[in-house]
């Protein structure tokens, strides 16, 4: 990364760092879409058992991800105060918490999985689905979380197309084995949706090992000198990274989980509805790549800047990035107005599926016009090292305010399935509204602080 001086300059950069970042996440989030679309193509109780195992699965992998994202700023603010020989001993440590957050994990999911699942009152196929999708999908979750910290790395220096490569690299991986095990080609066995947990496992080891070759033989990494000493656990690099990573992690996790929780409520709906609505959650959830990346760009490039002792060019970037989000927002709620039969139609051939996946998809809009303002200015706050209010407001605004909206909605009155999105778009409103609040506070205590140290100088 490069000091800027004009806004032509950063413009620049902020697309270098920003592209990269957006076909990674598209990429990303395109294993689990392919996951769903081609179970869908298995059958409908492939599909429901592969969204709700989906369903439960991502806000725990989208939370301690982002736990482990806190690696970002301390590595973007190291690299910007010219620290660069501690970054390999704070990413050894990353990797160390990356292990023992997967064992947590597993350990959780081998007790607490069927009781969940038999909570659910699924029908026995759709079950049996999501829970044997699950136990395939736990495989891949060490060479995951330990992608995790090394793809945050390699971000905080500026090298988001390395991050980009290797997420294309995985994706035809992705398919192919969803392909072959699926549907049993080639002399595979045919495992329907189960088939796409196992090909995902499978994905996860391969692009741990490509970023490890990476961060091992390429330069500027290699330079770096990461995994060529051995560093022991400590404890305080853990306290440091879990004080930045936790509050991230778990505003992740609060907004993601809320959506999950709505897929669980909607087990009261019958197959039809859960089908909709989680074809709708999927291309919302798509689209929301966009503002994520944004967010994630914001991260580095406020960090950088803030690292260096720039505050007025931290402060441009925000604007920037807040800017562009809330623009291409309204351009794909014009393509889900327009095209939504058409989006409806790459999940199901069904007539009645597809009218509601539509309906459903106009509420998306709402979602994600909220969602271009609250997520990157999260973005533009951890830049700054400040999470925790933003944690707070997550949890304030979708979980006291946004799910228990829904539920009355849904329950009593005659919106049914649609009131738990009207509460959902309430949540996010109000999110957005409370963290843009936020940014400005912090933006102007750190231009005081600078003007203070300028003053002394």
């Amino acid at each position: 990364m490069i000091q800027t001086t004009s806004l032509k300059q950063k413009a620049i950069q902020f697309f270098h760092i920003l592209f990269p970042i957006l076909v990674t996440q598209i990429a990303l989030s395109a294993i689990t879409f392919f996951d769903t679309n081609m179970s869908g193509k298995f059958s409908t109780a492939d599909l429901a058992g592969v969204a709700i195992g989906t369903s439960l699965w991502i806000p725990i992998q989208t939370g301690l991800s982002g736990i482990l994202m806190g690696i970002t700023p301390i590595v973007s603010q190291l690299i910007g105060s010219k620290k660069e020989k501690e970054v390999a001993y704070q990413v050894t440590q990353g990797i160390w918490l990356s292990l023992i957050v997967s064992v947590i994990v597993l350990l959780i999911g081998s007790f607490a999985l069927s009781p969940i699942l038999n909570f659910m009152n699924l029908e026995p196929t759709v079950r049996d689905v999501a829970f044997r999708f699950l136990s395939a999908i736990s495989f891949g979750i060490i060479p995951l979380f330990g992608y995790t910290v090394l793809r945050s790395c390699i971000d905080a220096l500026g090298q988001t197309r390395v991050s980009m490569l290797i997420t294309l690299i995985a994706l035809p991986v992705n398919v192919g084995l969803n392909y072959l095990l699926i549907f049993g080609k080639f002399g595979f066995p045919r495992l329907g949706g189960v088939g796409a947990g196992v090909a995902s496992a499978i994905t996860y080891w391969v692009i741990f090992s490509v970023a490890l070759l990476f961060i091992y033989r390429v330069e500027p990494f290699a330079s770096l000198r990461i995994f060529r000493k051995f560093f022991f656990i400590s404890l305080k690099s853990f306290k440091d990274l879990l004080k930045i990573g936790v509050p991230i992690g778990f505003s992740i996790f609060f907004e993601t989980a809320v959506f999950s929780a709505v897929t669980l409520l909607m087990s009261r709906f019958d197959t039809v509805t859960i089908a909709a609505h989680q074809a709708a959650i999927n291309f919302a959830t798509t689209l929301y790549m966009i503002p994520l990346s944004i967010c994630m760009s914001l991260t580095i490039l406020v960090g950088f800047e803030t690292g260096s002792g720039r505050q007025k060019d931290a402060r441009q970037y925000a604007i920037m990035g807040i800017g562009l989000a809330a623009i291409l927002s309204l351009a794909t709620a014009l393509l889900l107005l327009f095209a939504g039969h058409h989006v409806a139609g790459l999940y199901t051939d069904e007539p009645d599926v597809i009218s509601l996946i539509q309906h459903f998809l106009i509420y998306a809009i709402f979602f994600q016009i909220s969602d271009a303002i609250a997520t990157p200015t999260q973005g533009a706050l951890r830049g700054y090292k400040d999470v925790n209010p933003a944690f707070i407001i997550c949890f304030i605004a979708y979980w006291v305010i946004g799910l228990p909206t829904g539920y009355v909605l849904a329950t009593y009155t005659d919106l049914g399935a649609y009131g738990y999105w009207i509460g959902l778009i309430t949540g996010l409103a109000i999110g957005a509204t409370l963290l843009l609040t936020r940014l400005v506070k912090v933006q102007r205590r750190y231009a005081t602080q600078y003007a203070d140290a300028q003053a002394h100088h």
